[in-house]
Parts: structure tokens; sequence; C-alpha cells
């Protein structure tokens, strides 16, 4: 549950900031993205990032949200993999 609730958090924040930027408004700031991004929804971020065309030309967030949802996938693999060998 914690998963898909940080997932749907970064990825709405990221079409939120994308509408945002294209009203010239207030924006959320790039730590913000971040943060949730490391908290575990660096799918939501990634996908957000691309379904909305959003921060795609900053290095930071180009190579940094693809670098952290593959940190968490080993992570996660390692994790399960931790969890399914005899003790």
């Amino acid at each position: 549950a914690y998963i898909v609730f940080v997932n749907a958090i970064s990825f709405a924040l990221m079409g939120l900031d994308k509408k945002k930027a294209r009203g010239q408004k207030y924006r959320i700031p790039e730590k913000t993205l971040f943060m949730w991004v490391i908290a575990g929804g660096s799918l939501g971020g990634f996908l957000g990032m691309k379904l909305f065309r959003h921060k795609t030309q900053h290095l930071q967030f180009k190579y940094g949200f693809p670098l952290i949802l593959l940190i968490h996938l080993v992570f996660i693999t390692v994790l399960g993999l931790e969890m399914l060998s005899p003790t």
C-alpha cells in the first residue's frame, strides 16, 4: 500500500508541476519531487516525467529518476531473493 501511495503522489506531482509551469504559477520545488521519488515513488516519478514530458531536459531528472528507479529495482530484487532463500 505504501509503494502504491508514494508512486501515485510522485506521478501526480509531476503532472501538477507541469500544469503550473504552463500557467507560469508557483512551482513545486525540485527538492520535493526528488524527495517523493527517493521515498519509493521512483516508478511514478519516472512515468510522470515521460507521460507529461516534464523535466526531460534537466540532467538531474533525465538521469536521476531512472538511476533511482534502477536502485529501487535492485533493492527489491535482492530483498526478494533474500526472502526466498532458506535460512
